[in-house]
């Protein structure tokens, strides 16, 4: 089983920036791939980054150019660097972490990006 818990999210003015953690936990193994889902009020969550096991990385249109997916191998832990955010940024976001085994979910942490 594994546990996955981020944490860096808060309130921070547009442009502004935030640097989110997911740390994982428990046995972690045939790893696929890792990365961060969002979901905005009453929208659906959607992807905005993902890192392959082998470090190939893809992001959401929305947030190429400002947003920074990276590991810590030594500390099980992905990073999801957040600049020049913008007020449509305001979400739940999400750690994702694929197995060949299952999905696993972080519980997720708010991002409020105010005007």
């Amino acid at each position: 089983q594994v546990q996955l818990a981020e944490s860096g999210g808060g309130s921070v003015q547009a442009g502004g920036s935030l640097r989110l953690s997911c740390a994982a936990s428990g046995s972690i193994s045939r790893l696929i791939s890792m990365g961060w889902h969002r979901q905005a009020p009453g929208k659906e969550r959607e992807l905005v980054a993902g890192m392959s096991n082998g470090g190939i990385t893809n992001y959401a249109d929305s947030v190429k150019g400002r947003f920074t997916i990276s590991r810590d191998n030594a500390k099980n832990t992905v990073y999801l660097q957040m600049n020049s955010l913008k007020p449509e940024d305001t979400a739940v976001y999400y750690c994702i972490y694929v197995t060949i085994f299952s999905t696993y979910w972080g519980k997720g942490t708010l991002v409020t990006v105010s005007s």
